[in-house]
């Protein structure tokens, strides 16, 4: 079908809208990003505080089986993995990758495993590598939504019908490197077992003033434990809604290169059309013209000619 320059103008004008819309959501993804880059490096310190208690805490004889994880039968281990993803597309392979992480560290583990996504597309791609998700979660908008989220992966882990808690808890989530890049970062919270205990431990206090627990040692450690799940799911869930935001900034940079190259291709081609129809009817007006002076000069000699006579 033959292009016109009505048809040129109407692509025109759809590929301006685009690039407007590109642009709009190349300013979302920017301001969004650096507001969970900010709230990562904010829950660095407030991670760092937790693990200092922790480390107070478990310098003290406190009972064991608190935090220890006693050897299981690989039948009777129930893994827990919860894998962040997006809801929205336009985030390239954002999903894919961090899905396909998570379905290969699953894969090398003895045990049962239970899938939660955090995102439908990233629940469609744990489908398509036979991980089921029992539930999934709703990708928060904000950073104060990161919070309700947290709450309810938390008491999901805890309520089960079935008595079989989970013995084991990994996070899946992409973080953001240098050059729009993500990387797939696979991280274990749970059992809290003797090398855990052990690398709390071991961090030293910042000041030559050692600490002292007060009150029971076992409600601070409890609380402590508590606040350190809290704060490992929530960084997780910041540094995956960054990520993501920092893949729909490039996606929208390629997005907006290719409109802008379609924008050229399309205009020069609006003009050619458009100086191709006047130059078209500038040669009709001349061949015309040409025309009736032909017609003009025959009649012109004939009365000439009449006059001698």
């Amino acid at each position: 079908m033959s292009e016109t320059t009505a048809s040129l103008r109407r692509r025109l004008d759809s590929a301006t809208e685009l690039q407007s819309v590109v642009r709009t959501m190349k300013s979302l993804a920017a301001s969004s990003i650096g507001q969970y880059a900010r709230s990562v490096r904010a829950l660095g310190d407030y991670y760092r505080t937790v693990e200092l208690g922790l480390g107070a805490c478990l310098r003290a004889d406190e009972p064991k089986a608190l935090i220890g994880a006693q050897a299981e039968p690989a039948s009777s281990r129930v893994i827990g993995a919860v894998v962040f993803g997006s809801d929205q597309g336009l985030v390239g392979q954002f999903n894919d990758v961090v899905a396909e992480e998570a379905a290969k560290t699953l894969a090398s583990l003895p045990g049962q495993a239970r899938v939660w996504a955090v995102g439908r597309r990233v629940y469609a791609r744990l489908i398509d590598a036979n991980l089921n998700s029992p539930r999934t979660f709703d990708v928060p908008s904000s950073i104060e939504g990161i919070t309700p989220l947290v709450g309810q992966i938390l008491t999901e882990l805890e309520a089960w019908d079935d008595g079989s808690p989970v013995t084991e808890l990994y996070l899946f989530y992409n973080r953001s490197e240098q050059g729009a890049a993500v990387r797939p970062v696979s991280e274990r919270l749970l059992p809290l077992d003797d090398v855990w205990r052990r690398a709390r431990a071991a961090l030293p206090w910042p000041t030559k003033a050692l600490p002292e627990v007060m009150g029971s040692g076992t409600e601070a450690l409890r609380a402590l434990i508590r606040g350190y799940l809290f704060v490992s799911i929530f960084r997780a869930s910041a540094e995956s809604l960054a990520s993501e935001n920092a893949s729909r900034l490039a996606a929208m940079d390629r997005a907006e290169k290719n409109i802008d190259e379609s924008l050229e291709t399309l205009k020069r081609a609006f003009h050619r059309m458009r100086q191709g129809g006047i130059d078209e009817e500038l040669f009709d007006v001349v061949s015309g013209f040409e025309a009736l002076s032909k017609k003009a000069t025959p009649q012109a000699g004939s009365r000439a000619r009449g006059g001698d006579t």
